[in-house]
């Protein structure tokens, strides 16, 4: 398994620092008396096995720290951590990476209690990071941020190979301090600067509104621990006052959470048992995950709204809803987030957090990398969101009532 050999390989690197004055061959040597019971794929005690040839490793090593102006000056420890996240670097994804002890913790205390940041959830396409979508009544929203917004610098530093768990501690700060993002958009020929006031960050989960001829308008901005709790007491909420004759479901700048809760809320709307999504590791085994809701809305008129910032569990949702039921999908291509990490903590109390996993729709189909089409393709302007005007949705509207017999 992929964490076995990942942890192999730092105990070899930590048993081979007992003199790191000592060429290259002398680690070697030592490494193949020290781990002769650890077995690496691609290496037999610190041999070349396969075309791998483990000890370019510490030639390499040797060289930086005899030679380069600044190696005697660098610990052997952070030569350590250096190779490991250069070795989450070389697998293309930039949703693994690794935490050395001090990240690590303060990784644990933002998961754990508060914090004031921008309210964007960010990630990286093509190699450049992106504003996956702006959070609902957030800072970010405030001034103006769009999904697929590129950051090409935060503050005076450019995002250039930053990873994203680097770029979030960049944006996370006090509350009241400032930051500046420089912004470039599709439509734009040069980056504007956008300055933000930090703030703490509190996002409503799911908003409904009445819309004329029995629509009901469900806004679900998050897939969050509280999502399910929540999105029950709307629903209940909703249904005591309103008998809605169909439904448009927003999923717009909906950057994502825990695929149960989309699991669970497909369950609202699909029959018991059907597949809403799978999930595929690196063994090549799949997970199924079926639908056990109410099925309270299984016969009621849907139409789904997406766009860029539409992420991870809402796309797994859009997907699912429309394989197993025909739903029709109106607004915007959707970001193309499909993966499952996992957090696996090292001897030292460094952590990876580890793709493990691939989110599948229920056909079978990829969707990370790839995103889903909309059925009927509108597009939202600037210039709509500048004059408070909403053609996906007005497009929404009209589909859902067509729907309705």
């Amino acid at each position: 398994m992929k964490p076995k050999k990942i942890f192999s390989i730092i105990v070899v690197i930590l048993v081979l620092l007992a003199n790191s004055t000592a060429s290259y061959y002398f680690g070697l040597t030592q490494g193949q008396r020290d781990t002769k019971n650890i077995v690496i794929e691609g290496i037999s005690n610190g041999e070349a096995k396969d075309g791998v040839d483990f000890s370019v490793f510490w030639q390499a090593w040797d060289k930086l720290k005899t030679e380069h102006v600044n190696g005697s000056d660098v610990s052997d420890q952070d030569f350590v951590y250096g190779a490991i996240e250069g070795l989450t670097k070389s697998l293309g994804d930039p949703h693994t990476t690794f935490f050395t002890p001090d990240s690590y913790k303060k990784f644990n205390q933002d998961l754990s209690g508060s914090f004031s940041g921008i309210g964007a959830e960010i990630g990286i396409r093509n190699e450049q990071l992106v504003i996956i979508a702006p959070l609902k009544n957030s800072p970010a929203e405030k001034a103006g941020l769009l999904a697929k917004d590129k950051i090409l610098k935060i503050d005076d530093k450019d995002t250039l190979d930053l990873s994203v768990d680097e770029a979030v501690k960049l944006i996370r700060g006090t509350e009241g301090t400032k930051i500046k993002l420089s912004i470039l958009r599709s439509d734009w020929n040069i980056p504007r600067d956008f300055e933000i006031t930090r703030a703490p960050i509190d996002i409503p989960t799911v908003e409904w509104t009445m819309k004329d001829g029995g629509i009901a308008y469900i806004e679900l901005y998050n897939f969050n621990g509280n999502t399910n709790y929540i999105f029950y007491q709307s629903m209940v909420d909703m249904l005591s006052k309103e008998k809605p004759k169909g439904i448009v479901f927003d999923l717009r700048n909906n950057p994502g959470g825990y695929l149960n809760v989309s699991i669970d809320i497909a369950g609202w709307f699909v029959e018991k048992g059907q597949i809403v999504a799978k999930e595929r590791f690196a063994d090549g085994n799949e997970r199924i995950f079926k639908a056990s809701g109410n099925e309270v809305f299984k016969d009621t008129p849907v139409v789904i709204l997406i766009n860029g910032g539409s992420a991870s569990a809402s796309e797994i949702l859009a997907g699912a809803l429309r394989i197993d039921r025909g739903i029709k999908l109106i607004g915007e291509k959707s970001y193309g987030k499909g993966t499952v990490q996992e957090i696996q903590e090292l001897k030292d109390s460094s952590a990876l957090k580890i793709t493990i996993a691939n989110w599948l729709l229920p056909d079978g189909a990829l969707i990370d990398g790839k995103g889903l089409d909309p059925d009927i393709e509108v597009k939202l302007t600037e210039d709509d969101i500048t004059n408070d005007r909403d053609p996906q949705l007005d497009k929404a509207l009209e589909v859902v009532k067509s729907q309705i017999k």
